[in-house]
C-alpha cells in the first residue's frame, strides 16, 4: 500500500546553493526556496521534516545529502538523473522547476524516478583509494606518452617496456639536446610508480584484513585484487540483486531497445551503471580471451561468438564475457562456493550418466 505524506520535498542539488520545492498532500505548492549546499544548513532546514519524503538527483552532493537526511528520520528517494528526461529535457529548465518535478514524480510513483542506493561512507572511502590509483596511472600514461612523443620527433625510440620499468630504461635513450626537457618527467614518473605501489599494497591489505570476501571473486583467472575489491565496494551488498542474471543490465553489459511493431533495432550496450567497474570487468574479459588466459568455459563462451567472424563479433564477445563474468562474480559471492572453470560442462556429464 502506498504511504501517504503530508509534505513531498524536491531537492534539486547545487554546489553552493540547492532549490526545494515543498508540495502538500493536496498537490499545492508550499513553500519555494533556495538552501545552502552545506550539512549545517541541511540539518537545520529539513530537520522540521522529518517522516516525509524527500526526491534528490543522484550528483556529487547526493551521497552524504542522502545519508544526513536519513539520518534526520526523512524518506530519501535519490532518482537516477540519466533516467529522468522531464527534467533534463524540459524547454524551462530552472533549478525551482527541477525540484518541483522531482517532488511531483515522487509524489505520484517513486518507481519514475528509478531510485538508486548510496552506498556507506566507510564503503565510499574505501573505493577512493582504488579510484585515487587510477587517478596516478592516468597520469602516469600521460607523461610517459609524452616522453615517448618527444623524443620520437628526434629521431630516436624507447624501447618497448613496461610503465614501472620506463622511468629506468628511457634515461639512456633520451638524446641529450632533451634532457633538460625531460629528466624531471622522467623523476615525476618514479615518484608516481611508487604511489602507484603504495595504493596498491593499501589495496591488498584492504582485501585480506577487512573484505575477505574478495578471496571467494579472486579464484576466478584474470581477476585481481582491483576488480574483485571494485566489485565488493561498488555493488556493496549482493542482495540488491535477486537474481545474478541482473548484475549485468546494471552495469550497462547488455544492449539498448529501440522496439515498436516490426522493427527491433540492433543496437550498443546501455552503459548505464558503474563505468569504473565496466571498464575493470572489460579488461578481464581482454585477458580471459587473450593469449595468456586458461582454458575454461568462459573463454570457450568467448571463442564460439568471436568465431561467427569480423571485428564487431570479437567486440561482442569481449562484452558477452564481461557479462557473464559479472553474474559468475555475483554468484561466488553470494554463495561462497569453490569456483570450479568447467562447472557445467560437468554437470551436464553428470545428467548424461
Amino acid at each position: 500500500m502506498k504511504t501517504l505524506f503530508k509534505f513531498t520535498l524536491g531537492v534539486d542539488l547545487g554546489d553552493k546553493q540547492s532549490a526545494v520545492c515543498v508540495i502538500d498532500s493536496t498537490g499545492e505548492i508550499v513553500e519555494r526556496l533556495k538552501v545552502p549546499t552545506t550539512m549545517k544548513a541541511f540539518k537545520k532546514y529539513f530537520s522540521s521534516y522529518a517522516g516525509q519524503l524527500i526526491a534528490i538527483e543522484n550528483g556529487t552532493h547526493s551521497p552524504w545529502a542522502s545519508r544526513l537526511l536519513e539520518g534526520l528520520g526523512c524518506d530519501v528517494l535519490v532518482g537516477n538523473a540519466r533516467k529522468l528526461p522531464s527534467i533534463w529535457r524540459s524547454p524551462i529548465k530552472t533549478d525551482f522547476r527541477d525540484a518541483e518535478m522531482l517532488a511531483r514524480i515522487a509524489r505520484f510513483d517513486p518507481k519514475l524516478l528509478y531510485p538508486i542506493f548510496h552506498r556507506d561512507e566507510h564503503a565510499q572511502a574505501d573505493l577512493a583509494i582504488i579510484k585515487a590509483r587510477d587517478m596516478l596511472i592516468q597520469a602516469r600514461s600521460g607523461l610517459i606518452n609524452h616522453v615517448r612523443g618527444c623524443v620520437k620527433s628526434m629521431g630516436c625510440r624507447i624501447p618497448a617496456c613496461s610503465a614501472e620499468a620506463f622511468h629506468k630504461r628511457a634515461k639512456d635513450h633520451v638524446p641529450e639536446i632533451l634532457k633538460p626537457a625531460l629528466m624531471l618527467l622522467l623523476d615525476q614518473i618514479e615518484q608516481l610508480t611508487k604511489k602507484i605501489k603504495e595504493y596498491s599494497r593499501q589495496i591488498e591489505n584492504l582485501s585480506k584484513e577487512k573484505y575477505t570476501e574478495t578471496e571467494v571473486l579472486r579464484q576466478v583467472t584474470g581477476v585481481g585484487p582491483i576488480t574483485a575489491l571494485a566489485f565488493i565496494l561498488t555493488l556493496e551488498d549482493p542482495a540488491r540483486f535477486q537474481k545474478s542474471r541482473e548484475v549485468g543490465p546494471a552495469l550497462g553489459l547488455v544492449p539498448r531497445k529501440d522496439q515498436s511493431g516490426e522493427t527491433d533495432k540492433q543496437l550498443r550496450i546501455t552503459k548505464c551503471g558503474n563505468i569504473y567497474l565496466r571498464q575493470l570487468l572489460v579488461n578481464c574479459a581482454h585477458y580471459i580471451l587473450g593469449p595468456l588466459g586458461p582454458d575454461c568455459e568462459l573463454k570457450r563462451f568467448g571463442e564460439r561468438i568471436s568465431q561467427r567472424g569480423g571485428k564487431i563479433a570479437k567486440m561482442r564477445a569481449i562484452i558477452a564475457v564481461a557479462r557473464k563474468l559479472a553474474v559468475l562474480l555475483h554468484r561466488l559471492w553470494v554463495t561462497g562456493e569453490v569456483y570450479d572453470p568447467f562447472y557445467n560442462q560437468r554437470a551436464t556429464m553428470k545428467k548424461a550418466a
